[in-house]
């Protein structure tokens, strides 16, 4: 078996067996891609088949000269889920992989924004600008309901459910969850669809996406990063912002205001606790004022 038929196969597993989104499809792929390109360079004589724990360890061994623990540890992950495909599909009895374990990381805590930090960033768009008004509803949701930037681009007008403050979310794996419409937001998305986007040419196949660029076609993720960018720049937010940094504001925000970490999860689309449970660490200020207000021996 080539590396080429073999990747292609992984693959269509990813998208029919697992369901994954294309994004994370070709995430898994670029994973397998650099050890094939690496075993290519190298004129490594092995095949999906063949290949022995020895080769796994000397291109870990290279990348780790060049990528810092964590891309190794992701590196590292991608591989395994490959060949536990192949066993899956009987193509092998055993992983290279199995006794390499990955590097030592620790948990890296998201950043977030204050709140004034966020109202500066939303105030500082201009909206006497033609798509003002649209890129301030796209912040607004980002933070508002704490989607992912998957989620608010493939985001449908039939998904939003004004009557009962509700949107319909589609995540990771096709798997749909509903997560509450602040009021603010509410408002936001009413008046860019009903004053600004009506306005578009909306091109026939992107007749029920939300967020479209001025062409009337869906916007991409690397548009929201620029959105997102421009915007924190224009606010003078010294910070590194990403679309992400929204979402991890919203869930931060929720629990620093009292809000219960299953409440939270659902919220989030996470699919497990312990995924939600960072957040339990990321303002230490709010824990000591936990711990200053509610522990009995904390008061002298």
């Amino acid at each position: 078996m080539r590396w080429e038929t073999a990747l292609i196969d992984y693959k269509i597993y990813l998208r029919l067996e697992r369901g994954l989104s294309e994004n994370s499809i070709e995430s898994y792929g670029y994973d397998v891609q650099r050890f094939i390109d690496y075993i290519k360079l190298n004129n490594e004589k092995t095949t999906p088949l063949s290949c022995k724990k020895e080769h796994i360890q000397d291109f870990v061994y290279t990348i780790a000269k060049t990528v810092n623990p964590r891309s190794q540890a992701r590196q590292i992950s991608g591989l395994k889920s490959f060949f536990n495909f192949m066993i899956f599909e009987g193509y092998r009895d055993d992983s290279p992989l199995d006794l390499i374990d990955s590097p030592k990381i620790g948990r890296k805590l998201p950043d977030v924004l204050q709140v004034n930090e966020i109202e500066k960033i939303i105030s500082c768009i201009d909206l006497s600008m033609p798509l003002g008004h649209r890129n301030s509803a796209i912040i607004e949701t980002l933070y508002g309901s704490g989607l992912r930037v998957s989620e608010l681009i493939n985001l449908r007008i039939s998904d939003i459910h004004f009557d009962e403050s509700l949107l319909l979310v589609t995540g990771k794996g096709n798997k749909q969850r509903l997560v509450p419409l602040g009021a603010v937001c509410a408002k936001q998305l009413k008046h860019y669809l009903n004053a600004i986007r009506v306005h578009t040419a909306v091109k026939k196949e992107h007749q029920d996406i939300v967020f479209l660029n001025q062409n009337g076609r869906q916007l991409t993720r690397a548009m929201i990063f620029t959105i997102v960018r421009n915007a924190t720049a224009n606010a003078g937010i010294q910070k590194k912002v990403s679309p992400h940094t929204f979402r991890h504001s919203f869930a931060t925000h929720l629990l620093e205001n009292g809000a219960d970490l299953r409440s939270i999860q659902l919220m989030m689309g996470h699919e497990n606790i312990t995924t939600t449970e960072v957040y339990m660490h990321v303002d230490t200020r709010h824990l000591s004022k936990t711990l200053n207000d509610f522990h009995p021996r904390s008061k002298r």
